[in-house]
């Protein structure tokens, strides 16, 4: 997601290893590029920009209730990775809301890519104002998409005025724990643009700040952990590959956040959690 007046999330997303270009060009290389329609499921190991993969879209469209009918708004949706497993899963229409152009345009050109373009439409918008009438989705879901806001409260309060009395919220975000120090806090900040971290009862008291109900708090930092070993173990195993697209200089940066960051999820000062509420 990118915030307002070029920022380190706009930086951050500009330059991630995840992007549409190297999405193409993994199809590419898969022979998948020849003509024919691409499945949607072809996308699914190459475009899921957060934790856990198509498992973790339909663990929160489970929270929130998403159905065959449900109007539904992705926040900080990336690529629309997420977008486009509700609705090929669920067959739901979905609204996917990301700021960051490159990505937003990308998410697009890859919906229409699956066949999907007629299902997700991706809308350019900030997450603190969004351009949405009340009461305009059933189910609103986020995927580590709100640690790069600043003003959460002011996101989670738009989430709960778009959504339809009833209408669930479901998102999953990194939180602080305890001994998570300041300055590993500005060293997130200055690498991977995470702003104003939460912890699971700081986001528990926002949620009823706002106005939701019914919270419903998870800490999944143990299996967060896993997962991050094994894509700090992927990233390196690939490294000729990822040279060759990124470059040896932004390789060795991810390299070094990679290990930054694996080293606080093993410490047990950065972890993940799942929250889900009602309107």
């Amino acid at each position: 997601m990118r915030q307002q007046g070029g920022s380190p999330v706009e930086d951050f997303y500009d330059r991630s290893p995840i992007g549409e270009t190297q999405v193409m060009a993994a199809l590419r290389g898969r022979g998948l590029l020849s003509g024919a329609r691409v499945a949607p499921e072809a996308l699914f190991d190459l475009d899921q920009d957060h934790y856990g993969g198509p498992a973790a879209v339909d663990t929160l469209a489970r929270r929130a209730g998403v159905g065959a009918g449900s109007r539904v708004l992705d926040v900080c949706a990336g690529l629309a990775g997420p977008a486009r497993v509700l609705a090929h899963h669920r067959g739901c229409r979905v609204v996917a809301c990301e700021l960051n152009h490159g990505r937003a345009a990308g998410g697009a050109r890859l919906n229409r890519l699956v066949g999907l373009a007629s299902r997700v439409t991706i809308v350019r918008a900030d997450a603190r104002t969004l351009p949405f009438r009340a009461s305009s989705f059933d189910a609103c879901l986020s995927q580590e998409g709100l640690l790069h806001v600043d003003d959460k409260a002011a996101a989670l309060a738009e989430c709960r005025r778009v959504l339809a009395p009833g209408g669930r919220l479901a998102f999953t975000d990194w939180v602080a724990h305890p001994r998570l120090g300041e300055r590993e806090r500005e060293r997130l900040w200055r690498w991977m643009a995470a702003t104003t971290l939460q912890s699971l009862d700081g986001y528990r008291a926002l949620l009823g700040r706002v106005g939701f109900r019914a919270v419903e708090v998870e800490d999944v930092s143990a299996d967060w952990r896993a997962i991050v070993r094994d894509r700090r173990h992927r990233f390196r195993s690939r490294r000729a590959e990822a040279v060759a697209t990124l470059g040896d200089a932004r390789y060795e940066e991810y390299h070094q956040l990679h290990a930054f960051f694996t080293g606080l999820v093993e410490d047990g000062k950065l972890g993940g959690g799942r929250f889900s509420a009602s309107r």
